[in-house]
């Protein structure tokens, strides 16, 4: 197989590909991954002495360089290259579009024109918007995001969507609820929370921190991912989630358990703007056509 996974520095795509690597190390692998803040090249270790992994540090928009690749021929292409910070989004929405919505549009339209035979678009729970107390997400369920990045990334998906439609790409669109694990970005919720408690130093948590997330450990996302490449239906959205609802002054104080830290490191501060307040996802529909099940036990 001749495989590109763009975003292959950040923290779910450097998994996917140790992950995918591992047990498939014949395969012609091309990581594009332009190392901005997200992007790592501490994350890509233990995978780029396979003989078939090629990185190339490059923008998704950049269309030259790209055609080169898709010009020899390609079996797949996964797309996990995003901005994806919700707080950046709020700050900087244009670089959002930017990568996220032009990026997309120029990857599907280069597997068009050298006709890929498979795109996965990964995309996020975020696109649908918020729930109340009860109800899950399905793949069925209207789009209704509430932040830039959330936006940017539901623009993403109807242009899948619009080229599988208009063009008959093979498009298969992922969303998956909030990942944790190694190699994740140090803004986010855990590490931040960790590197701060262990330092001692406040941590800090949006308004009242009872804001809902489902999270699911990025190895069974990976795997997830995998399983769509392989079997996955063109055309189709596949919901991937853990049923481990918490909140996020939930997660905190399980952190600050772990580590021995007093609850009194929390300092609550200013919520953000447009702050969605539960996420949940019905991932009933890649367990029964895929088998996929998530793996890492809930604590």
């Amino acid at each position: 197989m001749r495989l590109m996974v763009t975003g292959g520095a950040g923290f779910i795509g450097s998994n996917f590909i140790r992950s995918f690597l591992a047990r498939h190390p014949e395969t012609q692998l091309i990581n594009v991954d332009l190392l901005t803040y997200a992007g790592n090249r501490d994350n890509m270790e233990g995978f780029t002495s396979y003989p078939g992994y090629v990185f190339v540090q490059a923008d998704i928009n950049d269309r030259e360089l790209l055609g080169k690749f898709f010009q020899q021929g390609l079996d797949a292409v996964i797309n996990f290259a995003a901005e994806s910070h919700v707080d950046r989004s709020i700050t900087e929405p244009l670089l959002f579009a930017q990568t996220n919505i032009r990026g997309t549009l120029n990857l599907l339209t280069l597997a068009r024109e050298y006709k890929v035979p498979k795109f996965i678009q990964v995309s996020t729970d975020e696109v649908y918007g918020t729930l109340g107390e009860s109800g899950q997400f399905t793949e069925e369920s209207p789009m209704a995001p509430n932040s830039p990045y959330a936006a940017s990334k539901a623009g993403a998906d109807l242009l899948a969507r619009a080229f599988y439609i208009t063009y008959g790409l093979p498009v298969v669109i992922t969303r998956c609820s909030n990942n944790y694990g190694p190699y994740q970005f140090l803004e986010k919720l855990i590490p931040l929370v960790i590197i701060n408690a262990l330092k001692g130093e406040p941590v800090p948590l949006y308004g009242d921190g009872l804001q809902v997330r489902d999270w699911i450990h990025v190895a069974d996302h990976c795997r997830a991912v995998e399983m769509v490449l392989e079997r996955g239906k063109p055309g189709t959205v596949y919901n991937i989630g853990a049923e481990n609802e918490r909140t996020n002054l939930e997660v905190v104080r399980m952190i600050l358990r772990i580590l021995g830290k007093p609850e009194s490191l929390i300092r609550f501060v200013t919520d953000r703007p447009g702050h969605d307040r539960r996420y949940a996802l019905a991932a009933g529909k890649i367990r029964r056509e895929l088998g996929w099940a998530r793996q890492r036990a809930r604590r």
